[in-house]
């Protein structure tokens, strides 16, 4: 069930600094989708066996620094802005990855 709250946040504050870009607080965006993938990646993916999740963010990552749908008439820029937001808490996901296997490197 918290997964599917820390998706919803994700996607939800994503598309509101895509639609509505200032709605939001100054930068409390950013930190709220950082911390949504921080702790989904910690409770959702196993750090081990990470690689689908991993080859997910890399090219969800890649097409927001494309922009490949900013060619679409009227929602484009909408679109490139939602998916830069859900690229940000992938990112995010993949730091805890990779501490969470630094940490099971030193654990032994």
């Amino acid at each position: 069930m918290a997964n599917k709250v820390l998706i919803g946040v994700a996607v939800l504050v994503a598309v509101v600094e895509a639609v509505a870009a200032g709605t939001l607080p100054a930068g409390s965006g950013g930190i709220i989708l950082a911390l949504a993938g921080l702790i989904y990646a910690g409770m959702a993916w196993d750090p081990e066996d990470a690689t689908a999740e991993l080859v997910v963010a890399v090219a969800v990552g890649a097409a927001a620094g494309a922009d490949v749908l900013s060619g679409i008439p009227a929602i484009g820029p909408y679109l490139d802005g939602i998916i830069d937001g859900l690229s940000t808490a992938l990112y995010a996901g993949v730091a805890t990855v990779l501490g969470m296997r630094v940490l099971n490197r030193l654990k032994g």
